[in-house]
């Protein structure tokens, strides 16, 4: 079961270096505060935040959103932790108040990055910051989140339908985005690059074999990659109705 009060899609890994203030905990000094989220262009993602110290009670931990994004959840949906969001959306906090159940020092805060994001780019200005319960600063940090890439769709060719050895194949993606076609053995049957308004086709240079077949479309850009749900296809013998 989901521990979350919401859930959102998270991919890829961010680590945030940790200036340690004098005084700070083992558990923060030694292990850092760290987060990890990639997160699509107009989509949230969860960024989990680590290295919170066991047992510590009355701590608050702040995350402050990258620059051009905004904080929408503190989700956390268990016992002894309390979450809370800025009016602003800028950043959110929990505080620990005691009779925590174990999360292992992590704590999510959901993320939304804006439509217009370029995928491949790390977004700046992330920082976290722990202070007790007095409020004096126990360790700082800074991290960055990515920006990820929306998966692609497969429109054609259609499942269930007796298909041509070379059939079309289409769909949607990121505009820009090189789109390449596998199979189910991960051979690639063709390649293009997604167009200004986001479709694609391609049509495979080599005969795909007759039978029982599965397609499955990969977009990447900028160094960020995502994939589209498989279709089952069947190829005709040579010479049957087919399309």
């Amino acid at each position: 079961m989901n521990r979350y009060s919401r859930t959102a899609a998270v991919v890829g890994a961010v680590v945030a270096g940790v200036l340690v203030v004098p005084g700070v905990p083992a558990a923060a000094r030694d292990g850092g505060l760290w987060g990890a989220a990639t997160i699509a262009p107009g989509r949230e993602g969860i960024v989990e935040v680590a290295g919170l110290p066991q047992g510590a009670e009355g701590v608050t931990l702040t995350l402050t959103a990258p620059r051009g994004t905004w904080v929408t959840g503190a989700p956390l949906n268990a016992s002894g932790y309390r979450g809370s969001v800025a009016a602003d959306g800028r950043s959110a906090a929990y505080t620990v108040t005691g009779g925590a159940s174990g999360q292992g020092g992590v704590l999510p805060f959901v993320l939304a990055v804006p439509g217009n994001a370029v995928p491949g780019t790390r977004l700046r200005d992330c920082s976290l910051r722990l202070t007790d319960a007095r409020g004096v600063p126990r360790a700082v940090g800074r991290c960055s989140v990515t920006v990820g890439l929306a998966s692609p769709t497969l429109t054609l060719p259609l499942s269930g339908v007796p298909l041509a050895a070379r059939p079309e194949v289409s769909g949607t993606a990121h505009p820009g985005a090189q789109v390449t076609v596998r199979d189910k053995d991960d051979q690639e049957a063709c390649a293009t690059t997604a167009a200004p308004d986001g479709t694609w086709s391609c049509v495979p240079g080599a005969a795909l074999p007759a039978g029982a077949n599965r397609l499955q479309a990969v977009a990447a850009l900028n160094g960020v990659s995502a994939m589209s749900e498989q279709i089952d296809i069947v190829v005709a013998e040579a010479g049957a109705g087919r399309q």
